[in-house]
């Protein structure tokens, strides 16, 4: 990409980004708060039941109707088990120190239960889908639907849609294109083509994956469910397998290493910029930003796959989606960290992101550690695009459910794939730390102002697993109240 237009960008996004975060790094921590206060810490006393939930789910869903829960489940980990769980916790500790891996837990404990709530509302919003009667829902939907606000409801499902169908997948392809480059030297030597004025990179790698993307979009969302169902615990226990053997074979040094990250959490500086100043320390900030990208808690992501399953109680999948926040933060991220602060080389990585992880597995298991997480971040990746396809997709049906528009919509995120191959990673993940931020804020202020309705969700669930029910139903006809703000036949 031409050197000068990606500095100008760059220049441009980030003092977007600063108020932006200075507002939400406050708001997100406040929202997962406040849940966590109302709901009892749901997020610790529902954990175990939410993995009988899960493994109960496996086996529910009506084919006709929409994918089962655990289909949902890890469609919703296939966007969030990717680039952010290698690169992204390699540049928060890159930047921001050992300390950064403590916020990234806290904010994922915090975002547990805002993950639970968005997905519970988004079962009980969801429609039929008109033409082939598939479950679909989300944020646009309980903002359209229990807000009244439709023009807000087009507003995130826009601002969704560049978020997940553009600069989200950009970030994906950058990652496989570094991670190929690092371990098999793979367009280190492009051709460059003149267009206007512009020098762009011809990227093979980029070429590949656009044909490999537009194989799995075009077949829409359950050949998107099939294939994520179909690798995505594959990759994860590998990836796992490889960091546990680290762990195992450091386990004199693991305290040390935990109390690192306990102790430089805490050191605040004026570093991060902003209004906070010495209030926020770049620890913190890189921390909940690397956090945020990678477990997606409260951001309104994970609840537009949530809605498509098929469930008994809309409870049931926002236990299944919390338990998804926990595994990629607190098993994933968790073990990229370990892997990273054990070989010590995150003092001089920089902004290298993907790469730090390669270098510190090759430290660890020898020069086959590149190669493997090559082929692992590429299955992360593109995994993710996939499930990020899957929520760009519903939000386009929400605002127009064309099949030109549609058709269109594909052809662009095809086009973002490509550019996230051959541009630099600093700009790449500073667009998407903005465009995650705006989607953010308009998300955690709608899921605040419908609480009401996700209480009435979780006391009708407690109240029936109280007497005994081991498999709750919801019926909308045992809430009159709410009965008439709810524009829904499924329920």
């Amino acid at each position: 990409m031409d050197e000068h237009l990606n500095e100008r960008l760059l220049a441009l996004i980030n003092t977007l980004n600063t108020p932006l975060w200075d507002f939400l790094v406050i708001f997100l921590l406040a929202v997962g708060g406040f849940y966590t206060l109302i709901t009892g810490g749901v997020q610790i006393r529902m954990l175990f039941h939410s993995l009988k939930v899960m493994k109960r789910s496996r086996k529910e869903g009506d084919d006709d109707h929409g994918i089962t829960p655990f289909q949902a489940f890890v469609t919703g980990l296939a966007s969030r088990v990717g680039v952010g769980n290698v690169a992204g916790v390699a540049i928060a500790i890159a930047i921001g120190g050992p300390g950064a891996v403590f916020w990234m837990w806290f904010t994922a404990l915090l975002g547990m239960s805002s993950a639970f709530v968005e997905s519970s509302l988004a079962q009980l919003f969801k429609i039929r889908d008109k033409e082939n009667k598939q479950f679909r829902g989300g944020p646009a939907y309980y903002i359209t639907q229990g807000l009244k606000q439709k023009w807000l409801g087009v507003v995130f499902a826009i601002s969704l849609i560049f978020t997940y169908g553009f600069v989200f997948n950009a970030v994906q392809a950058n990652a496989i294109v570094g991670a190929t480059s690092h371990a098999w030297g793979w367009d280190k030597a492009n051709p460059i083509i003149n267009l206007g004025g512009l020098n762009l990179e011809v990227s093979w790698v980029g070429i590949a994956l656009v044909l490999l993307t537009a194989m799995v979009i075009f077949g829409g969302i359950k050949r998107i469910a099939k294939v994520a169902e179909s690798f995505v615990p594959f990759m994860a226990i590998l990836y796992l397998a490889v960091a546990l053997y680290i762990a195992f074979a450091n386990y004199s040094i693991l305290p040390d290493i935990f109390h690192l990250i306990f102790s430089k959490a805490f050191e605040f500086d004026a570093a991060a910029g902003g209004f906070f100043g010495a209030m926020v320390s770049m620890a913190m900030m890189q921390g909940i930003k690397r956090g945020l990208f990678s477990n997606e808690a409260g951001m309104g992501s994970a609840p537009n796959a949530a809605a498509a399953s098929d469930v008994k109680h809309p409870v049931n999948q926002g236990l299944v989606q919390m338990l998804g926040v926990f595994v990629d933060t607190f098993v994933v991220c968790t073990c990229t960290a370990i892997i990273i602060l054990v070989s010590g080389l995150y003092h001089d990585a920089g902004f290298e992101g993907a790469t730090l992880t390669q270098m510190a597995l090759e430290s660890q298991i020898g020069v086959w550690g590149g190669d493997f997480l090559a082929i692992i971040l590429f299955m992360f990746a593109f995994s993710s695009i996939i499930g990020n396809y899957a929520y760009a997709e519903g939000n386009i049906q929400f605002i127009n459910n064309n099949k030109q528009v549609m058709f269109i919509f594909r052809v662009f995120v095809l086009v973002m794939v490509y550019f996230g191959a051959i541009t630099s990673v600093p700009l790449i993940w500073n667009m998407a730390d903005l465009f995650m931020g705006s989607m953010a804020v308009i998300n955690l202020f709608a899921i605040v102002l419908l609480t009401p309705f996700f209480m009435m969700l979780l006391k009708d669930y407690k109240a029936q697993l109280k007497n005994g029910i081991a498999e709750p139903v919801f019926k909308m006809d045992d809430h009159p109240k709410f009965k008439d703000k709810v524009n829904s036949d499924i329920w």
